[in-house]
């Protein structure tokens, strides 16, 4: 059995007080928790049985009930016509296989688990014996003093990463741990003290609840039919999950042949097959919150009505498509009274003006008779209703949200949004607020922030120029336009398309008299000591540039990385140039002496420009080259890509060339293309293509400075 574990109360009899057990469970059920755990360690089985039927009483199918430990006191409370889902078992309590051969097979058996040794045993099991683990204790709690040793959030990551199960994170739990527990992987929270003991459970229970949703993507089921066009029906309210932030799937309930002029037709497909794709879907995802929209007849209604009853989805939001934007009425009176029927099982309904009307069975003709009939909706059904006037006469449509059970009223006022492209707004209105529900917004959060989202979509839909009708609002307009369309790299593609971005440049160095002479030792000495002298210039600058870079870094690793490089620059490449510049001096004003070629003090002005005048992430993109390019003109060199004279170790230039394969610097270019592609990965298209554009040009400047001792005489003329 599939079931939805987020928020697991384990009931403690002490600590529920004079409120007693059965009225903290209806509270917090109301609150959102989706599992009861009758737990009465001392309690007789006559006692447990009767305490199992008023529960499954109260509960009343909103969330699963399980007893700990009695298998019998279950049994006999299904005997008396309670719903009892399951049982939680300890160790060394029944046996879990007698438990689902006495259950069945859609029972839900949990089973405690807190040791690697439990985790090989419940291996050992057949497969679907057990549906889901019982971690803890997370740490020490007075609510079960017999616990073992708690295990803590790290404890709890390394069992749950282990078990083939969904893992409930129990002992010691509070709110705080949410998002902890999450990122441990665990499936649920088990709950005792913050709920039993809480002054007012459902608030307790609403504020877990909250936390939990806001970290997970939310699971939004739209019943609905499908247009073709896609501004309506089930395409409509999967854009609209999507832009809302949660995960959509749909069961067809309808197909028509539509586009933005009308409906030419609808074809139902059988009941049977709705009620199929819907037990699909929840015997195998948890659902997080169920949009209804277009059930075409009763048949279907029933078979929608069915489902819901038998799996209590944590939120339903009905958009009940009973009156066209023309007037026509779309459902037959059977199915009108079928549709009423389920409106006890929404928490949440959306109706047009007319559709409104027809539920209440009044007339409405302004604001205020629109206001009142949702008010005497929501007190006849117990459901929140929003009361829409996008239909009213006039430049302002408000919206309303009324909930009398819970004594909310709030209206939201606008500007009527000049656009014909209204096709599909209460289809994708009410699956956004699905979606926002589910994903731990309160009702009045919720409407604002769906309502800001439509607005927003209505108001860029005209750039969509789809059809010669009503046509669709732009449903991804809003995330188009902050977050554009362009897939995020990641860091080994980024390598590998600035490598090849660079490819015509890396093929002209290759070229070049200098490294062909380099190569086979017949390059001039003038040249190679004007190549060192000017080297020397640059990495003098350059050295402080990784300076820059070392006080920018966001992270320890790579603020430690660049200012080692910046020391090796100075202490371990200058000393090697003055080996042959000044070798009687060692590194000295004399090892500067030269005056810097153009293609040096352009490129040094490139780097101090991104250093001091730019962004961390552009400044380490402008260094790269310096690290790869001779990184790989090394290895090819010693290789014998460039021919045999390079590996010879009488080669004039053996010494030099035996820097360039340095094995230390390989590494250290790895870690650095490592950092540049990382932060090029995480940033948004404008920087990383500043970065590219700052890693180009400072490869181009490489290409200049190998070319800079053949393009003139005056150049070299003091090298020698």
């Amino acid at each position: 059995m599939i079931a939805d574990l987020s928020l697991y109360l384990v009931t403690d009899a002490g600590l529920c007080g004079e409120r007693g057990v059965v009225e903290t469970v209806r509270q917090a059920v109301d609150g959102g928790v989706r599992i009861v755990q009758l737990r009465e360690k001392d309690a007789g089985h006559a006692e447990v049985v009767a305490r199992l039927v008023e529960l499954s009483r109260v509960i009343d199918g909103r969330a699963l009930l399980v007893v700990n430990d009695r298998l019998e006191a279950a049994l006999a409370a299904r005997a008396r016509g309670a719903r009892v889902d399951g049982v939680h078992l300890g160790q060394g309590d029944a046996s879990v296989l007698e438990a689902r051969v006495a259950l069945g097979p859609d029972a839900l058996i949990g089973l405690t688990a807190n040791s690697a040794a439990h985790l090989d045993a419940i291996r050992a099991l057949p497969e679907g014996t057990v549906d889901y683990l019982g971690v803890g204790v997370i740490r020490p709690t007075a609510t079960k003093p017999d616990h073992p040793p708690a295990l803590g959030i790290e404890g709890f990551r390394a069992l749950a990463r282990e078990a083939a199960l969904p893992c409930v994170a129990i002992g010691g739990v509070g709110i705080d741990d949410t998002e902890h527990l999450q990122d441990a992987g665990a499936a649920g929270l088990a709950v005792v003290s913050a709920l039993c003991a809480s002054p007012d459970p459902r608030s307790a229970a609403a504020a877990f609840r909250a936390r939990w949703r806001r970290g997970a993507v939310p699971r939004v089921l739209s019943i609905a039919g499908s247009d073709p066009s896609g501004g309506a029906g089930i395409q409509a309210d999967l854009k609209s999950i999507a832009a809302n932030g949660g995960y959509g799937m749909a069961a067809i309930a309808a197909l028509t042949v539509q586009n933005t002029r009308g409906v030419r037709d609808v074809h139902v497909p059988d009941a049977a097959f709705l009620s199929a794709q819907l037990d699909a879907l929840s015997d195998d995802i948890v659902i997080d919150a169920v949009k209804i929209g277009m059930l075409a007849n009763a048949a279907v209604v029933q078979a929608v009505s069915a489902w819901l009853e038998r799996v209590h989805p944590p939120i339903v939001v009905l958009d009940p498509v009973m009156v066209a934007t023309s007037g026509d009425r779309l459902l037959d009176a059977d199915a009108e009274e079928a549709l009423v029927s389920v409106l006890h099982r929404a928490h949440l309904v959306t109706p047009n003006l007319a559709e409104l009307a027809v539920l209440t069975r009044r007339e409405i003709d302004g604001w205020s008779a629109a206001l009142a009939a949702g008010e005497a909706l929501s007190s006849e059904h117990g459901v929140a209703v929003l009361v829409k006037g996008g239909h009213l006469a006039g430049d302002r449509t408000p919206d309303a949200i009324i909930d009398v059970r819970r004594d909310i009223r709030e209206e939201f006022g606008g500007e009527r949004i000049a656009t014909a492209n209204t096709h599909g707004t209460g289809c994708s209105l009410s699956s956004a607020l699905a979606t926002r529900l589910a994903g731990g917004d309160d009702l009045g959060e919720a409407v604002r922030a769906a309502r800001a989202w439509l607005r927003e979509s209505l108001r860029a839909s005209d750039a969509l120029r789809v059809g010669a009708g009503r046509g669709p609002i732009h449903h991804l307009a809003g995330l188009w336009a902050r977050g554009g369309a362009a897939t995020r790299p990641l860091p080994e593609e980024i390598a590998d398309d600035w490598w090849r971005g660079i490819a015509g440049i890396r093929a002209g160095i290759d070229g070049l008299p200098f490294i062909r002479g380099l190569a086979d030792g017949s390059l001039a000495r003038e040249d190679f000591l004007f190549y060192l002298a000017q080297d020397a210039l640059y990495l003098r600058d350059y050295a402080r540039v990784l300076a820059e870079a070392a006080r920018l870094a966001p992270t320890a690793d790579e603020q430690a990385f660049w200012a080692e490089s910046a020391r090796g620059s100075i202490l371990g490449e200058l000393e090697l140039h003055a080996s042959w510049l000044t070798p009687v001096d060692g590194v000295s004003a004399a090892t500067f002496a030269e005056e810097p070629a153009p293609a040096t003090t352009a490129y040094l002005d490139h780097l101090r420009s991104v250093a001091f005048g730019g962004s961390y992430p552009e400044l380490i993109a402008a260094v790269l080259p310096c690290f790869w390019l001779y990184t790989d003109l090394g290895e090819r060199l010693h290789a014998g890509d460039f021919g045999d004279d390079a590996r010879d170790p009488r080669h004039p230039y053996a010494t030099w060339l035996a820097t360039y394969a340095d094995p230390a610097f390989a590494s250290a270019t790895d870690r650095a293309v490592a950092f540049v592609t990382r932060a090029a990965a995480a940033a948004d298209d404008a920087t990383r293509a500043r970065m590219w554009r700052a890693f180009e040009l400072s490869s181009a400047h490489e290409q200049a400075f190998f070319r800079a001792p053949f393009r003139a005489p005056r150049e070299r003329s003091a090298a020698g």
